[in-house]
């Protein structure tokens, strides 16, 4: 009995090989879009805080300027430009918060106009963390 030869053999390694690599790299690709969805999730969870955080800094700048025990001289002065140390959830971010005042003469009354800019931050620019929030509000008193 005599062996024919085959002149297929080998044929199923550069196969195996190539779907190998092609797993390979929709592999990669699926973690590389789950890292992707993580990041952009944690950026938009850190968003919503800088954005309360800065939220906080108006609040706060409104609050001195309300002056609800009736302290202060009327129209009350603004609170100087301060950075705020906030805690717990907002530790992460440092809050800079101004005030201008403006005061205008309406008949014989006086108003007191009051522009405050608060902007939270988080992070160093240009990292990947980076975040600022930056609310302006203007009342009068």
């Amino acid at each position: 009995m005599k062996r024919v030869p085959h002149t297929e053999s080998g044929f199923v390694l550069p196969t195996a090989i190539f779907l190998l690599v092609i797993l390979a790299a929709l592999a990669a690709y699926m973690v590389s879009l789950s890292r992707t969805s993580h990041i952009s999730s944690a950026l938009d969870i850190q968003g919503s805080r800088a954005y309360l955080a800065a939220r906080a800094g108006i609040e706060w700048a409104a609050w001195q300027v309300i002056d609800p025990q009736g302290l202060q001289p009327s129209p009350a002065p603004c609170p100087a430009a301060t950075t705020l140390v906030l805690e717990e959830t907002l530790a992460a971010f440092s809050v800079d918060v101004s005030c201008t005042p403006f005061v205008e003469t309406d008949g014989a009354d006086t108003v007191a106009i009051y522009q405050i800019t608060s902007t939270a931050t988080s992070g160093q620019p240009g990292e990947v963390d980076f975040v600022e929030r930056r609310i302006e509000a203007v009342f009068s008193q």
